[in-house]
């Protein structure tokens, strides 16, 4: 596996920002479009676990999934949240970088600059 992994959205100018600042330090990551290829349950997991949050952290509430699912709901598990996100991958935040035992939220795209500095 790629040292540096960024969960990227083409369509999206955060995630084609946070790409290029990536490039621009001299990093070639490993691109996973996550609307084509959905991260597992078990990535999920482990994304969220380098994160250092909860489920709804990476929600997009803005989504019309988001509305549709009552995600809203407080009663719902964060595992009902992560089969959604599964299931429903435009509801991921975006872009998410993964490096070693880390990751950041590329909102905005400096957020990942700590992470490439960790990886010298």
């Amino acid at each position: 596996m790629s040292e540096l992994v960024i969960y990227h959205n083409p369509r999206c100018s955060k995630s084609r920002a946070t790409l290029a600042l990536i490039e621009e330090q001299g990093y070639t990551p490993k691109i996973v479009e996550y609307l084509k290829t959905p991260p597992s349950l078990v990535e999920l997991h482990d994304i969220l676990k380098k994160l250092g949050i909860q489920p709804r952290e990476i929600l997009r509430t803005k989504e019309e999934e988001y509305k549709q699912l009552n995600l809203a709901d407080p009663s719902l598990s964060d595992e009902a949240i992560l089969t959604a996100i599964n299931e429903h991958p435009r509801l991921l935040e975006r872009p998410i970088v993964v490096a070693k035992d880390q990751a950041a939220i590329g909102r905005p795209p400096e957020n990942v600059l700590p992470l490439l500095a960790s990886l010298t």
